[in-house]
């Protein structure tokens, strides 16, 4: 065991395997699984833009409504 892993702090990988191709491959693929595991359980949620989109949307078409027709 080299120095740079035993001085490692919990929960932090060392310099290399965070930049290895195969470990971030598989790291990515993971956390694809778990959160296509979450949505299905009905855990999903919307993105913040997505929601003020929708907000701005509405706004503008009570403006087109009020005002304009």
């Amino acid at each position: 065991m080299s120095h740079e892993d035993s001085q490692q702090t919990p929960g932090r990988e060392p310099a290399r395997r965070r930049f290895d191709p195969v470990e971030a491959y598989y790291r990515r693929t993971e956390r694809i699984r778990e959160e296509i595991a979450r949505n299905r359980r009905g855990e999903y949620t919307v993105p913040t833009w997505v929601l003020a989109l929708a907000l701005a949307a509405v706004i503008a078409l009570w403006i087109l409504v009020l005002f304009v027709l």
